[in-house]
């Protein structure tokens, strides 16, 4: 059997100055720093020349033409790479800046004494470049070995009402409340990576919910990934190296709702990502004697790429006309400027009520119905020219754990399906890999609305959803032949 090479590096990613940090309706310019920011770049290769490059990056998103543009500065600069085979995936923090052109477009334009969306863009990029190719040239051989540890971290975010709809975040002390929407997911697959003395040099953890406790404040944050990355350091080594991703998590967040914030830390704040970090910190020790009693040094490494046409999520007539009536209707109450005039200053007042928890926007305000009528009237307009989203799937054979990605916000249920149809001992699903393409939902979530439901939310569709679960069992059957 080949032998594996592994390369680790890790980088500073965090932007010195103010920047507005991406990932609401509504601008928040930081406030200084809770954690600093990192690209952490994982290589491998096998001696029969097979490679994958993976990077976790602390971002909300990015879009799929960022990735193209970090394998066409790595192409000249590491021409034995197949920078096919490079993906990168974000943890989806909300306290970063944002990377896309489009941030600074309409209601969301850009500030004056921030730093802009490109000139990050461009930084951010040199320093991917640098973190793989540092991980390319300190390759080394070594091993692997697998663990499935637990910690509770993710919760489903949708309260279900008995007039049947469903809000985010929304309240569960109603009297018509009757449930969460969704279930959840409390596995660790962690995958170590050890040298030639089975010294461990590095982990990757995946888990199903997005690293965004901090989400409405107004810190720069790596928020729990970056705290757990912090414990592991301490206790492993300075030079021990996490690369966190985000499992099937779409309608995940990190908090109890059922609870209602009660006999917790605050999970909106500093003490949750605290909290949420030694939660998982302790699940790692626990494990951690499974992973080093199992090291393969000789693992079989398999990586294909293709590419995937889902179908996007399609507007009836119907529905298009209904939507143009109501944009019509709310526009003549309230135009749209004004509204998010209104909008901002709505969540201005909450963020300062006294132990109110977050979020401090409200997804049914009359600014956010006039952008999601738009939305549809938009989709039905477009949906004939561009009837499928292309993305690419990767299918990485590791031992006896696999990886599969896709860029969304994956609903848990789709997560769930395809763990439990894969041929693989652990399988390891990165969501917001390769770009950001919105939420798929469940079909559940469809038929229930509200945010995260919506056409607004994503471009694919539970419809689309059960294909890509389709088509990633079938990329797991064929590298696992």
């Amino acid at each position: 059997m080949p032998r594996l090479l592994i390369g680790w590096s890790e980088i500073d990613t965090t932007p010195e100055g103010p920047v507005d940090l991406y990932g609401q309706y509504y601008h928040r310019v930081s406030e200084g720093i809770h954690s600093r920011l990192s690209a952490t770049a994982l290589v491998l290769e096998s001696d029969d020349g097979e490679q994958a490059v993976m990077v976790s990056l602390d971002l909300a998103g990015f879009p799929p033409s960022f990735q193209g543009e970090v394998r066409a500065m790595l192409r000249p600069e590491l021409p034995e790479l197949d920078v096919s085979k490079v993906f990168l995936n974000a943890i989806h923090t909300h306290n970063a800046p944002g990377v896309d052109a489009s941030c600074g477009v309409g209601w969301l334009a850009e500030l004056p004494g921030v730093m802009k969306a490109a000139a990050y863009r461009q930084w951010l990029l040199g320093n991917i470049k640098a973190a793989v190719t540092t991980a390319w040239h300190d390759r080394k051989p070594g091993g692997i070995g697998l663990a499935l540890a637990s910690a509770r971290v993710g919760h489903c975010r949708r309260a279900v009402y008995a007039d049947g709809t469903a809000e985010m975040y929304g309240r569960t002390d109603r009297e018509d409340f009757v449930g969460m929407e969704g279930g959840e997911d409390s596995g660790l697959d962690l995958l170590f990576t050890f040298d030639e003395q089975k010294q461990p040099t590095g982990v990757i953890l995946n888990l199903a919910c997005p690293s965004q406790v901090m989400e409405a404040t107004y810190k720069i944050s790596s928020d729990f990934m970056g705290e757990t990355r912090r414990l592991l350091k301490r206790r492993f080594g300075e030079n021990f190296r996490m690369l966190g991703q985000i499992s099937a998590a779409g309608c995940q967040s990190p908090r109890d709702l059922s609870r209602n914030y009660r006999g917790e830390p605050d999970f909106w704040h500093e003490d949750g990502v605290t909290e949420i970090g030694r939660r998982i910190d302790m699940a790692v020790d626990d494990v951690f004697h499974v992973a080093a009693s199992h090291i393969d040094f000789v693992p079989l490494l398999r990586h294909n790429v293709s590419p995937l046409k889902l179908p996007r999520r399609r507007v009836s007539r119907s529905e298009s006309i209904a939507a143009q009536s109501a944009l019509s209707k709310l526009e003549a109450i309230l135009p749209e400027a004004d509204a998010y005039r209104q909008f901002c200053e709505d969540v201005r007042r909450n963020e300062v009520i006294p132990g109110r928890p977050g979020p401090y926007d409200n997804k049914l305000h009359h600014f956010v119905l006039i952008q999601n009528a738009k939305a549809v009237i938009a989709r039905y307009h477009d949906q004939g020219q561009q009837p499928a989203l292309e993305m690419v799937l990767h299918v990485l054979r590791l031992g006896d754990a696999v990886f599969v990605t896709n860029p969304f916000e994956l609903y848990l249920d789709f997560g769930h399906q395809i763990k439990a149809r894969s041929a693989a001992d652990q399988t390891f699903i990165v969501q917001l890999c390769g770009g950001i393409c919105g939420y798929v939902p469940s079909a559940r979530a469809e038929q229930l609305g509200g945010y995260g439901g919506l056409i607004i939310n994503g471009e694919i569709g539970s419809e689309g959803g059960k294909k890509l679960v389709d088509a990633t069992i079938d990329g797991i059957v064929t590298i696992w032949k």
